[in-house]
């Protein structure tokens, strides 16, 4: 029988594995830059944790979530999304006390049950951001500007910053009246199911993709019409920050996430590489998660970026990822010279120098074959005369340039070439 990946999954294939390295290390440079430290919580979590955070009648609690019975009989599923495991470790480990702020990045698979198509996998990745502690508008516009840096260090050119804010309690409640009232005629003829979903959460329709959904919304007034004074202030104050930083971003009032946590500040990066499924990530604060979890009210804000959306932005741009090669690959030219072969090796790699070598004792000729296939850069051969000699052939695997260096001194001249 063979076995092949499960619907939605996908291999990570060696030729694949360097676009994902320069992406994830594109991340941790630019994330160091503004002091962010890895966090990295465990792929499965209490059922119970997403229940409280991500909403009832959301499409991850409804649809989505990989849930099953532990042996324990314990409630366990595996994490749809990084932000609330991510604030349940803060709490239990007392990493944000009052008065002080965190700043947090993480690399993580998610798992999502969905119909599986290109960019949005039932196992996805992301990298993400939590900046937790601050309530200050400088806090957001950080978030969405490291945001940015990260897609422009990846080479994105044809990306948008969509930015709105939903307002706290009172500006939600009334804007829930406000959707509810636009929709009432509409309502009528959904489904039973559809009913109850809106009622409890209006806010949702918003997020919708139906056509005819978005035919009814028209004509209905924006949220930020509802913003409270100081929402609004602090909405504006966001906005100007991320101006002097030079970000560029569109307000877009129909940005409102998927997640019942965000309060205020909501944003989405977008891509037309993307086809309709446009958006490349999402984030915003959420003031009410840690106390939501047990923990003191801790005002916070993040983002959770998908990697393979990312990659294949950067597909459609044609952005090329620079190939991962050895350095050097040592040929065997007699049988003479194995052990001198690998004595070579492993100095070059004690020196740093990347080295490959054959060892099933395969012909010259086909040595060279395989240097040629993992595209080494320099070729060290050693034959019965380099062997007399006391020497190497340094060969430039590139152009078959070709020079002869003392043994003892293979790893400096490697390395000045390199």
């Amino acid at each position: 029988m063979r076995f092949q990946a499960p619907r939605g999954t996908e291999d990570v294939l060696p030729a694949d594995s360097p676009k994902w390295l320069h992406l994830e290390a594109a991340f941790r440079e630019v994330t160091r830059l503004y002091g962010y430290q890895e966090l990295r919580t465990p792929t499965f979590e209490d059922t119970n944790l997403f229940l409280r955070t991500a909403g009832e009648t959301s499409d991850i609690v409804t649809k989505e979530m990989y849930s099953f019975q532990d042996k324990g009989d314990r409630p366990i599923t595996l994490k749809p999304e990084g932000t609330a495991p991510a604030m349940r470790a803060v709490i239990e480990h007392s990493l944000c006390p009052p008065g002080t702020v965190l700043r947090l990045m993480y690399v993580t698979p998610i798992f999502r049950y969905g119909r599986p198509q290109k960019g949005r996998l039932r196992e996805a990745h992301q990298v993400g951001l939590e900046l937790v502690g601050s309530a200050s508008a400088a806090a957001d516009a950080e978030v969405i500007e490291i945001t940015a840096r990260f897609y422009q260090a990846l080479g994105l050119t044809d990306i948008e910053v969509l930015l709105n804010s939903i307002g706290r309690d009172e500006c939600r409640d009334r804007y829930r009246e406000a959707i509810l009232v636009h929709m009432e005629s509409w309502l009528k003829d959904q489904s039973e199911e559809t009913r109850d979903r809106t009622l409890k959460n209006p806010l949702r329709l918003l997020d919708t993709k139906d056509e005819a959904t978005l035919a009814a919304l028209q004509g209905l007034p924006p949220v930020t019409d509802f913003l409270e004074e100081d929402s609004r202030a602090r909405f504006e104050q966001i906005q100007a920050t991320l101006t002097d930083a030079g970000v560029a971003y569109r307000v877009s009032p129909e940005i409102v996430r998927g997640l019942d946590y965000y309060t205020e500040t909501v944003f989405e990066v977008q891509s037309t590489k993307l086809g309709a499924q446009s958006s490349l990530c999402g984030g915003g604060r959420y003031d009410n998660l840690v106390k939501e979890l047990g923990g003191s009210p801790t005002p916070s804000v993040g983002v959770a970026m998908g990697i393979e959306r990312a990659l294949i932005a950067m597909e459609g741009e044609r952005i090329r990822v620079p190939m991962v090669r050895p350095d050097v690959f040592v040929v065997q030219a007699t049988p003479e010279a194995h052990e001198v072969c690998q004595r070579v090796a492993r100095h070059l790699r004690a020196g740093g120098v990347a080295t490959m070598m054959d060892i099933d004792g395969r012909s010259m000729k086909s040595q060279l074959r395989q240097a040629d296939k993992v595209s080494a850069r320099w070729g060290v051969i050693i034959g019965r005369d380099e062997l007399d000699a006391g020497a190497v052939q340094l060969r430039d695997l590139d152009n078959s340039d070709q020079t002869p260096v003392p043994l003892s001194e293979v790893v400096e001249r490697v390395k000045e070439r390199l």
